[in-house]
């Protein structure tokens, strides 16, 4: 099989794959970003015409919508009608009639699979795939989704329906990482230690494993990326253009989005998301430590 994309999620998912044993060849646009994944038993190509050549399934996961039609336009030379095309990358609805109509146009059986995870899940194979597509994909990716994924939620067979649930899931998430990060500011303007905080709402209804999760990042300090800001700002920009095509107004992840804008512009964009703490502030605060 062949993977297109081997940014933090993309080389994860392809390092699960090897693990569970397929042949994976594996495509960047930046190659050095696709190059370590040798040490693990990929094949590199040096082009994505090349990684799709003899492929059953090509799996898509890039930055967004217009980077996986471009992918898949310079994979075109090496595609065989009949692939089908596990595309994974989190697009937002505006993108889908494009994608739909290059894999119409190739002959490919398309499935809409947009996953819930990050980096360390993807490697481990405990993601969750929300995946709609043609019932007779099932069978052909059920290696592939077993490999990556401990859960698989099939939606139908309408592309687009997998990618709406993730909108919804991910504007859930990043509320919660921004709702951590404003407190652990907001702790730290006011000289609260954070561990008064955390201690204060343990075991209550107001707790939770991702609080913890990043309260734990932020308070460390490392921003080593599951999640990257960059990513979660485009995220959060397809989150409020959907909103807005349904008649929905998204203001709390609009504002988000605004967050993660500033939090890039001070340099962390390609830390993890919980990066967004530092916009809180005008000047550049330490981490509030342990």
């Amino acid at each position: 099989m062949a993977v297109l994309g081997t940014g933090i999620m993309g080389a994860a998912m392809a390092r699960g794959l090897l693990r569970a044993g397929p042949a994976v060849n594996a495509w960047n646009r930046t190659p050095s970003r696709a190059e370590p994944l040798t040490a693990d038993g990929a094949r590199v190509t040096a082009t994505a015409a090349e990684a799709v050549e003899d492929a059953d399934v090509v799996l898509t996961m890039v930055h967004d919508g217009p980077a996986v039609l471009e992918a898949m336009r310079a994979a075109a030379p090496g595609l065989r009608r009949g692939t089908v095309w596990l595309q994974t990358t989190t697009t937002g609805l505006d993108a889908l009639p494009a994608l739909t109509a290059f894999a119409d146009d190739h002959g490919l059986r398309y499935v809409d699979a947009p996953v819930l995870g990050t980096r360390e899940p993807a490697e481990s194979g405990r993601l969750t795939v929300l995946a709609a597509g043609p019932d007779d994909t099932r069978e052909r990716l059920a290696p592939v989704l077993e490999a990556v994924a401990a859960r698989v939620r099939w939606l139908g067979d309408r592309p687009g329906d997998a990618t709406r649930l993730k909108l919804v899931c991910n504007c859930w998430v990043l509320a919660v990482n921004h709702g951590v990060a404003e407190t652990l500011a907001l702790a730290k303007g006011l000289g609260v230690d954070p561990r008064e905080f955390l201690d204060a709402v343990a075991g209550g209804g107001l707790d939770m494993g991702y609080l913890r999760m990043k309260s734990d990042v932020i308070r460390s300090g490392d921003f080593t990326p599951s999640f990257a800001v960059h990513t979660a700002e485009k995220d959060a920009r397809l989150i409020v253009e959907a909103g807005r095509a349904a008649g929905v107004r998204m203001d709390v992840t609009a504002a988000g989005a605004e967050r993660f804008r500033r939090a890039a512009e001070q340099g962390h964009g390609d830390e993890d998301m919980a990066a967004s703490y530092y916009a809180g502030f005008d000047g550049v605060p330490d981490s509030p430590g342990r």
